[in-house]
């Protein structure tokens, strides 16, 4: 069925049970292969020199959020409750171009989708979060896209890529890389997915089909079709809420986006961005870039063309229509390409909001953005050359992550959560002045 070819596992690099903070001890482990015989090199690393003073390490209970951004070749981990300031790089091994990336709190397992998004060549790496090591990378006789993981850690579903001819999402064991089975959307061009919060249902979003489509994760046949979709025709990124009756689409070609009824099928409001221009320089789609708030009462909306984000309220919904309600100009140009970058490489943009709703994070432009002002705070150089970016939290003192992103796209849901500290420490994020504006 096409299960992959495992790739050997690259020396693995240790740390503590979450992100340390630059500037603390580092402790780094490297594996060794002789003989068959496992050695184990543990380097001391002394304190870096800094110019300002780091805090203290994350005491016993204390919850701390993170921002993984994943430009190819890297991974950068931000500490968002500490001004953004740079935790980690380390080098992994896709340099042929990443294009999903989920991870699961479960298991304390992150995974790298990476190479073509057609034909085959199309490969993913499993990391583990907690020993910082590659578990195992895998190249597959298909094309890769971006991935959604199911709640339980134990399910991806990868579809093969934007670029393919077919319809289809393979379902991939997230334990060994084995490939399950597979979901024909009977779309083309695979590329965009979402995992309910239950886990009951995956949602797919090929390219160039006008209807976005459910399938059950417990048959993995199609249960539902919405659209179809406006503009030039596509489903771009898109998102759900927390009660999956409602869809948010973007489209091909169409700077705004549409609200459908998950139960229905059908396209409920067409919301074009009034007042900015609509054509111009930009990508495929303008607003790449679509996220709900977690509390379900704002839309955050990308626009590449004019280089803003737009806001809405969507409390009215699904009886009234979502209002426009703010404007928010990006500091970061989305003009240029990315760099480094294999493929792919115009910035298109990407949005997500942080678990506690404070900040939404903008991919290709690296502002990120306080929700409760609307205006950048701060900016995050990684994600100026990165749409590839996922939230990952750590409770100090336990051992696997207390909560991650299983999704790239933020899924509304109610529930209360614990807010981050924005002004605290020191920061490797170039912060802005409140005050200002500037």
């Amino acid at each position: 069925m096409g299960s992959g070819r495992s790739q050997p596992c690259l020396p693995c690099r240790r740390a503590r049970r979450y992100p340390m903070r630059v500037g603390q001890p580092k402790v780094y482990r490297v594996r060794f292969n002789q003989g068959g015989m496992a050695y184990q090199l543990i380097v001391l690393l002394a304190l870096a020199l800094l110019s300002v003073a780091i805090p203290s390490p994350t005491h016993a209970g204390q919850l701390h959020h993170y921002e993984y951004v994943f430009p190819d070749k890297s991974v950068y981990v931000y500490d968002m409750d500490h001004r953004g300031a740079l935790v980690k790089h380390v080098s992994v091994p896709t340099s042929a171009g990443v294009r999903g990336t989920v991870a699961s709190a479960v298991t304390g397992m992150l995974y790298i989708s990476y190479g073509r998004d057609r034909g085959s060549g199309g490969s993913m790496l499993k990391y583990n979060l907690m020993t910082d090591e590659v578990v195992w990378a895998k190249q597959y006789p298909f094309g890769i896209d971006s991935m959604s993981i199911s709640p339980d850690g134990n399910t991806i579903y990868m579809p093969t890529g934007e670029l393919a001819s077919g319809g289809i999402w393979k379902v991939i064991d997230a334990n060994s890389g084995k490939v399950r089975t597979s979901i024909d959307s009977g779309g083309v061009g695979p590329h965009n997915t979402v995992v309910s919060p239950d886990g009951a249902r995956v949602y797919m979003g090929p390219r160039y089909t006008n209807y976005l489509v459910v399938a059950s994760t417990r048959t993995n046949r199609v249960i539902g079709r919405i659209g179809p979709v406006g503009g030039v025709g596509g489903i771009r990124p898109f998102t759900i809420n927390g009660a999956q009756n409602l869809a948010f689409i973007t489209l091909s070609g169409f700077l705004g986006f549409q609200v459908g009824d998950i139960n229905t099928g059908r396209i409920l409001y067409t919301v074009p961005v009034k007042g900015f221009r609509a054509s111009g320089r930009a990508a495929s789609t303008p607003s790449h870039g679509i996220s709900l708030s977690p509390d379900e009462k704002e839309v955050y909306l990308m626009d590449s063309i004019n280089n803003y984000v737009h806001v809405f309220d969507v409390t009215g919904l699904p009886e009234l229509a979502p209002r426009h309600v703010a404007d928010i100009r990006l500091l970061g140009a989305l003009s240029h390409k990315e760099s480094p970058c294999a493929y792919d490489c115009l910035k298109d943009g990407w949005l997500h909001h942080s678990r506690d709703g404070r900040y939404v994070f903008v991919g290709d432009s690296g502002d990120v953005i306080d929700t409760t002002i609307r205006k950048t705070v701060m900016t995050l150089p990684a994600l100026a050359n990165s749409r590839k970016e996922i939230e990952i939290d750590f409770e100090g003192g336990a051992l696997l992550p207390s909560w991650a992103m299983n999704n790239r796209s933020t899924i509304g849901g109610r529930a209360p959560m614990a807010r981050s500290s924005p002004f605290s420490g020191a920061a490797d994020a170039i912060p802005m002045d409140l005050r200002t504006g500037s």
